[in-house]
């Protein structure tokens, strides 16, 4: 008797294959049809064959949703870490890392800078699980995974919290005490500072909060040397000082918004003439402190020349958006694209100037060595000979 259920007991394996042809059909187990699509049914109680591959390609599909469904939600947590704001942290963190004056083990160095990046990541989190009701009401934000429900408050603080005591230990254990506790400052500061106590409630709160951004570059520098001096610092000015112009050109095109969150940014609060000229002021300053790497000789002519075609332009379109109408939203979108590409070109220049200087000073060193060596092979020639005794040079002479 033939049994049709979708979902009986697995039958008994047939000797042979159900889709060959067989002139004997109790000798494999199996009935087949002549006709196509070619229906075999099990004559031993089985069920017919199309209906297990039917389950099979059901469980496939389920399987495939399964792992959908774990992609999507990998991708929500990994888009609360702003990988975009924190590619930009990471790179002026490894910049300062490079140019240090120590040489740092590669695998060490990627240890800091993966350590780095989840410290960058946890203060994106957390800084969403905070602000996710005013995220809710932007709509520069409104797609957040936590406003989309993707990804509840207590999830993120928990991903968040997790992953900032980790990075931490990481870079602790791995580097240096240093390092870590800049880290671990960091975080608190654009989680605590910035994110709770500035963000809503002063005009202010993009240039204080901006010293947790600017921070990356020193904490690179300290994983390799394990200490702080005067070149990070000149980093750690730049960035603060790039970030006003950078955030305040941003928030000009959404002060609709920002004031119907209730978040007091400069425009917001100030109105748009002030907050162009603030950001010409930032500007223009920023410039010659930019040029210090240059002027101090810890970066060459290439990051010089950089540096001062970099600001010429930014001050130049500062002076643009100063002249713009409100209705012009272009001005303001320019300056702050160029910002991006303004930090990432002086770092960048900073990299290769500072490989350059230290080729030059390898080649310097390796010509210095040879010289050397040839002296010292000349005086070996020489010594035990009348004619060097009337080769003499003084002192006062070289």
């Amino acid at each position: 008797m033939e049994v049709t259920a979708l979902l009986p007991s697995r039958p008994q394996l047939p000797s042979r294959s159900p889709f060959t042809s067989s002139s004997d059909p109790s000798r494999s187990g199996w009935r087949c049809d002549s006709g196509l699509p070619r229906r075999c049914t099990s004559q031993s109680g089985g069920v017919p064959f199309s209906n297990w591959f039917r389950a099979f390609l059901s469980a496939r599909t389920e399987s495939a949703k399964v792992s959908i469904t774990s992609s999507a939600r990998l991708r929500d947590f990994l888009t609360l870490m702003k990988p975009r704001v924190m590619l930009l942290a990471v790179f002026t963190a490894l910049v300062g890392l490079m140019i240090a004056p120590a040489h740092l083990d590669p695998i060490l160095g990627s240890i800091a800078i993966l350590a780095i990046a989840a410290g960058a990541g946890a203060a994106g989190v957390l800084n969403m699980w905070y602000d996710a009701d005013i995220d809710a009401v932007m709509t520069r934000t409104a797609m957040r995974s936590i406003p989309r429900g993707t990804v509840s408050r207590a999830e993120a603080l928990a991903f968040g919290l997790i992953l900032a005591g980790s990075a931490v230990a990481l870079l602790g254990f791995a580097l240096n005490v240093k390092a870590a506790a800049l880290l671990g400052f960091a975080i608190f500061f654009y989680v605590v500072v910035y994110t709770v106590w500035l963000k809503r409630r002063t005009r202010q709160n993009i240039v204080i909060g901006g010293t947790a951004g600017a921070l990356p570059p020193v904490i690179g520098w300290a994983a390799a040397t394990g200490d702080i001096g005067l070149e990070p610092f000149i980093l750690f000015l730049i960035v603060f000082l790039w970030t006003p112009p950078h955030f305040w050109a941003l928030s000009l095109n959404r002060t609709d918004e920002y004031a119907r969150a209730g978040v007091p940014m400069l425009p917001v609060v100030a109105g748009r003439a002030k907050t162009t000229r603030q950001i010409l002021i930032y500007s223009v300053v920023l410039v010659p402190i930019s040029m210090l790497p240059w002027a101090l000789g810890f970066a060459g002519a290439i990051y010089g020349a950089a540096a001062a075609i970099g600001g010429a332009i930014l001050v130049v379109l500062a002076l643009q958006l100063g002249r713009s109408s409100e209705a012009d939203r272009r001005a303001a979108h320019r300056l702050f694209v160029f910002s991006i590409f303004y930090l990432f070109m002086l770092f960048a220049a900073l990299l290769a100037s500072d490989g350059s200087n230290r080729s030059s000073s390898m080649l310097s060193a390796r010509a210095a060595r040879t010289a050397a060596g040839s002296v010292q092979a000349g005086i070996l020639r020489c010594s035990g000979r009348a004619a060097c005794r009337s080769i003499g040079v003084r002192a006062d002479e070289v």
